[in-house]
């Protein structure tokens, strides 16, 4: 098939690239260059890459809906669905209110999406799906944009897993995923490419750094809402700059994701192609919530329900939003078939604060069952306080001093089970800042 032949076509190539004929002694027989020089190097390559595949694959084959604990852990492959995603980009964008102007946006729907693993290869024209197939051209630097909440990351993820298990973009050697925000805290860092890449990745330890040149790389920068100027005079934002530019690398193909708010901070110069991931259309909606809840019942009675309120059906075409709903409306519908459900997005969100809450109270076995929001009146409002704050900022991500800003005591977990969905995380491997 195509896809055999690339792949005897990849495997042909790495075999024979400059880099392993440069570990050739000159006075071996042809013979002996296959057997005793060639093959280890070609060997060891093949075991780090192996090891690499095996990470990230055991990284990326599950997520975490909501608390991050292991019960939440889910599959990705069996909860995961597709995406819709645009060439391009939908006009007149509130960036104040990302979200005030997605039900127009919707009834002009592509009819040409782009399968987040098709990312990098170009929109056939009509009549010529097969020159392309032939070409197997790359777009080199692509940005995809989306709301928070939108699957930007959560595309990522697939991309890399399928990868990761061998079933496409086999021609890619390597993908590295870096976030914005870890990047950011040691910005002022001094790195090298291989060195940054080992912090991240330690299965790279026994890899020539020379070998970045002769194989397939793709770089991923995800969650670009704070991105530092690629032009700015630090080590890392100068590896971030040559990589974009295509003076580190030439041949690695770019991925970066980013709200709309921030896709200006990227000079446009450097990217080839922008999406715009416009989350779920109707039927990918129905099917989020067949594959989310085992129920049947329960599942019809959600997807009518939310085919109903106008409100709600806007707002699930956000993953996140799909997650809340589901969240909220199992946990009523498992207490009573015929309970009243909500209809409006004030009252969903005051359910799944209600929904979190309880959790909380039950791991804590706080016993307030009649005014469950009364009792953690402070903590809320204190954490309003700190959504406001970052919201007024432009962030979206907080820190331990912006908690203590607004007294919360950064110390005390059960403040934050059950109604903070992660309670902390560790934002690098290399420096550690919660």
């Amino acid at each position: 098939s195509g896809r055999a032949d690339q792949i005897r076509y990849v495997s042909c190539q790495t075999f024979t690239s400059p880099y392993y004929q440069n570990h050739i002694s000159h006075h071996d027989t042809e013979a002996d260059l296959q057997l005793n020089s060639h093959q280890p190097v070609h060997d060891d390559f093949q075991r780090v890459k192996n090891q690499h595949k095996t990470s990230m694959k055991s990284k990326y084959e599950s997520l975490f809906e909501g608390i991050k604990l292991q019960e939440n852990q889910t599959l990705l492959n069996r909860i995961y669905t597709q995406l819709y995603i645009i060439e391009g980009e939908s006009e007149g964008v509130n960036e104040e209110h990302e979200v005030l102007q997605m039900e127009k946006r919707y009834r002009t729907l592509q009819d040409t999406p782009i399968n987040c693993n098709d990312i990098f290869n170009p929109l056939p024209e009509p009549g010529f799906e097969e020159m392309r197939r032939e070409k197997k051209d790359k777009i080199k630097t692509v940005l995809p944009k989306g709301i928070a909440g939108i699957g930007k990351t959560v595309s990522v993820q697939k991309f890399i897993l399928d990868w990761a298990e061998g079933k496409v973009n086999q021609d890619v050697d390597f993908m590295f995923v870096l976030t914005f925000r870890e990047l950011n805290l040691i910005k002022d860092h001094q790195y090298s490419l291989h060195r940054l890449l080992l912090d991240f990745h330690p299965e790279l330890q026994d890899l020539d750094s020379k070998i970045y040149d002769k194989c397939k790389v793709v770089f991923i920068f995800d969650d670009s809402q704070k991105v530092s100027d690629v032009t700015e005079i630090s080590s890392v934002g100068v590896l971030m700059s040559n990589l974009m530019k295509g003076d580190l690398l030439p041949s690695a193909l770019i991925w970066i994701t980013t709200r709309p708010a921030a896709a200006n901070q990227i000079p446009s110069k450097y990217i080839n192609r922008v999406t715009e991931i416009q989350g779920f259309s109707d039927p990918q909606k129905e099917e989020y919530f067949r594959k989310r809840i085992s129920d049947e019942h329960q599942d019809s009675r959600i997807i009518s329900h939310i085919r109903r309120a106008r409100s709600l059906h806007i707002m699930c075409h956000i993953p996140v939003f799909c997650w809340i709903s589901a969240t909220v409306l199992q946990n009523i519908l498992k207490q009573d078939l015929s309970a009243e459900i909500p209809q409006t997005l004030t009252e969903m969100y005051i359910y799944f604060l209600l929904t979190q809450t309880h959790m909380r109270n039950q791991k804590y076995e706080e016993r307030d069952p009649e005014k469950p929001l009364e009792s953690n009146r402070e903590v809320i409002v204190k954490l309003a306080e700190v959504a406001f704050n970052q919201l007024m900022k432009g962030n979206v991500i907080f820190y331990e001093e912006d908690l203590r800003e607004s007294g919360i005591d950064v110390t005390d977990a059960s403040v934050y089970s059950g109604i903070c969905t992660e309670i902390f995380r560790e934002e690098s491997v290399i420096y550690h800042r919660k």
